[in-house]
């Protein structure tokens, strides 16, 4: 294992965040995850790079919500903040021991913290689109995570070894060789006006990309990674996003679980929403804020070496055969400026029935797509 962690910090330093000599390069992250921080730690020493990090337990955050006040609960973490504002490259490891610690805590304080926290998301999105700054997440496999994805905590080790190309050879080979087939489906879809989303189990959403520009991700800010995305059009005159859409994986927001979700857009905006569990807590996340109603992200997954739903969103919204839209905030360099406190991927299967068209032209069956020099 010592020699795995190893192997995966390489990637991280050298491919994902390409730390050099004399940058500042922090690590953020669980201590559960202490043997990749550490190991993450030697190689941008070795680098060369001025090196910190930041632990915190899950312990932690639960003694917050627990004895702490709301003012507590919705201040800023300073430190955090700091890091994300002078560092040149930052690394999240997160981790877990209990994925449903605060799930008993009511949303209101979940929102407060969430808002307490934005202005570190916002930074670190700021800093990226300025182009002076690079960020990447990756995830230590802890017991508790395999048993969301209802596996033994060896299969969910390997899973999460396949899912970053770890188990192969050279995995920076197949990520560059991942890129240039994304950018050749990015290329593509940068040319179409409407993207149509239909499938068996009651999806049929269309969405305005025209002008939007697309983004390709190959393991530089997510590991695992394999995504293109964009935003829609929330400016077209048809408000960017019409139809409805069924949620396949069940989704953890908040450590709450939320299954079933089917949402209805009319001009952009969520008119209808629904949920077979936990139906509440989606109608207070979609009244979170004016924006959360709106949709921030559109992305097709791309990572076959990924096949089953994990309840982990690191990992579901880049299964190869999959879309996935994102309520809430939007990233800028899409051209989408959607605001919001939230950030809600929700991801579709594909796989059995979907078809997915640009302008009337398939492009997509039953999760595989038609150009072979595509994923």
């Amino acid at each position: 294992m010592e020699q795995f962690y190893s192997k995966w910090a390489r990637v991280l330093v050298h491919y994902c965040l390409e730390v050099a000599p004399r940058q500042h390069f922090v690590i953020a992250g669980d201590v559960e995850a202490m043997p990749l921080i550490n190991a993450c730690m030697q190689e941008g020493v070795d680098v060369g790079a001025f090196c910190d990090y930041l632990c915190i337990s899950g312990h932690h955050k639960e003694m917050l919500f627990a004895r702490g006040h709301d003012d507590q609960l919705e201040r800023t973490p300073a430190l955090w903040l700091n890091a994300v504002s002078t560092c040149d490259k930052y690394l999240i490891i997160s981790s877990a021991t209990n994925t449903r610690a605060l799930s008993q805590y009511p949303k209101e304080r979940q929102v407060l913290y969430s808002k307490g926290y934005s202005p570190v998301v916002d930074t670190i999105i700021r800093r990226r689109h300025e182009g002076n700054f690079s960020w990447c997440l990756t995830q230590f496999p802890s017991p508790a995570l395999a048993q969301e994805a209802n596996m033994g905590t060896l299969d969910y080790q390997k899973l999460t070894a396949a899912a970053c190309f770890l188990d192969r050879t050279d995995p920076v080979a197949q990520w560059k060789a991942l890129a240039q087939r994304q950018q050749k489906l990015a290329d593509r879809l940068s040319t179409g006006t409407i993207l149509r989303f239909e499938n068996d189990e009651g999806t049929c959403l269309e969405v305005d990309i025209q002008g939007m520009r697309w983004v390709n991700n190959a393991g530089k800010t997510n590991f695992p990674d394999g995504e293109v995305f964009t935003g829609p059009n929330l400016s077209a005159p048809n408000g960017g996003v019409n139809g409805t859409v069924r949620i396949t994986f069940p989704t953890i927001m908040k450590q709450v679980e939320v299954s079933g979700i089917e949402l209805t857009f009319e001009k952009g905006a969520v008119v209808k929403a629904s949920a077979k569990e936990n139906d509440a807590f989606l109608q207070s996340m979609i009244d979170l804020d004016p924006g959360s109603r709106y949709v921030g992200e559109i992305a097709l997954g791309t990572n076959y070496a990924i096949s089953t739903g994990t309840r982990n969103i690191l990992f579901d919204e880049k299964i190869g055969g999959t879309f996935h839209l994102a309520l809430g905030k939007g990233y800028p360099e899409t051209g989408n400026t959607n605001q919001s406190a939230l950030h809600w991927d929700l991801v579709t299967d594909m796989r059995q029935s979907g078809k997915i068209f640009l302008d009337d032209e398939l492009i997509s069956d039953k999760g595989q797509f038609v150009d072979a020099e595509w994923p």
